[in-house]
């Protein structure tokens, strides 16, 4: 803007001149805004997609390469899983798994011969490798090995009561017939119904009892024909290896019961330590860490040490896995549901190895058999029915 005077005579003329350079001014201030963007815009416009840049479209076929095989593996293990998850049946079907797999491990034992080994070296065998296994459990999943402050009273005592039903039973099958060793070890789920009455304060109703019963008797009815033919309790000495008189024989019986008396217990102990701890595989543990160095002593001190074949040892190896299995399912199953009708659950074994029996040896199947079989399952499909109790859900 200008400004000019002029004089003519007494009036004085004011020019002014305005300069119009708001259009520069814009036109500079946009080519400054424009260089100062540029850049930017350069930079956005660099990262294009081409066979050596990293971009999004690059990792959608590595995720769909490691979804294949959790798509392979869902479908195998849901029902597992569905098991395992703590539903309204994942109780009894953790004790229903815990069974068939010792039925399994009868079958493969049947099948598979292989040399014979002492008995109190196959329990070291079996309790050193399922130590080794719980111990890899618990340390990959983080969890204590011996279980909080609290709980560790239960599980010593669970690991005391496991060794002496382990030990007792072990000591019962090498002087009894094995039809009669059979029967008293299946008194343990009635024991430990009573057990579960007396220290977790469990109710026992009517149904359950009656389940118990009908099992037990199917049992019965099962080994009633070796049970006459070999003899009551004491002509059952006469038809066993060794030469027992009345008196052995009836002490004998009653180590039998006591295997069971404390095997119940620990069955209990088990239900106790695995709410405790919320960890089924901390109750392994504690029973296998006593049993497998008392088992090895066992061996050495009252037996002649066998060393296994490669095929023996490869057997025991896959029964040995086997057992964690069924002894990981039996404390989930009793963590989850209550013992009577847990403990029910377990004569599913003995009717199963009865019908394998009956097929593997080709043997017309005797009346007795098929009706203690169909106790059995009568039994176990009516405890299945029923489900657990409302208090327990």
């Amino acid at each position: 803007m200008a400004s000019a005077e002029a004089g003519d005579g007494d009036h004085a003329v004011v020019e002014l001149i305005v300069c119009d350079e708001t259009a520069s001014e814009a036109d500079a201030a946009a080519v400054v805004v424009s260089e100062e963007i540029t850049p930017l815009l350069n930079q956005v416009e660099k990262p294009k997609i081409n066979i050596f840049s990293v971009s999004y479209p690059r990792r959608k076929p590595r995720e769909q390469v490691t979804r294949f095989p959790e798509v392979e593996t869902t479908s195998l293990t849901q029902f597992v899983l569905w098991v395992w998850s703590g539903s309204r049946y994942s109780g009894l079907l953790c004790m229903a798994v815990s069974s068939i797999v010792y039925f399994f491990m009868e079958v493969l034992a049947d099948v598979f011969s292989a040399q014979p080994i002492p008995l109190f070296e196959t329990a070291f065998t079996r309790c050193t490798i399922v130590m080794v296994l719980s111990y890899f459990w618990l340390r990959k999943n983080g969890y204590s090995l011996l279980g909080s402050t609290h709980v560790r009273k239960l599980l010593i005592l669970r690991a005391l009561m496991g060794y002496l039903s382990l030990m007792s039973y072990v000591y019962c099958i090498q002087r009894l017939p094995l039809s009669q060793a059979i029967v008293l070890s299946f008194t343990t789920p009635i024991m430990a119904s009573i057990a579960a009455r007396i220290i977790l304060h469990e109710k026992l109703k009517i149904a359950d009892i009656g389940g118990l019963s009908c099992s037990f008797f199917g049992v019965l009815f099962i080994f009633r024909q070796l049970l006459t033919t070999k003899g009551g309790l004491v002509k059952a000495g006469e038809a066993s290896n060794t030469d027992l008189s009345g008196s052995n024989h009836i002490y004998v019986v009653l180590v039998g019961l006591f295997s069971s008396i404390t095997g119940g217990i620990s069955y209990s102990l088990i239900r106790a330590g695995a709410k405790a701890s919320d960890q089924p595989v901390v109750t392994v543990f504690s029973f296998v860490i006593l049993a497998a160095p008392a088992a090895g002593l066992c061996t050495f001190a009252f037996e002649d040490f066998v060393l296994p074949g490669v095929y023996s040892l490869l057997l025991m190896l896959v029964l040995s896995l086997l057992a964690f299995l069924a002894e990981v399912f039996l404390a989930r199953g009793l963590q989850l549901e209550k013992t009577s009708k847990a403990a029910n659950i377990l004569y599913i074994e003995a009717a199963l190895s009865q019908l394998w029996d009956i097929g593997y040896s080709r043997t017309a199947p005797s009346f007795g058999r098929l009706v203690g079989c169909l106790l059995i399952f009568i039994s176990v499909f009516c405890t299945l029915y029923v489900g657990p109790d409302k208090e327990m859900e």
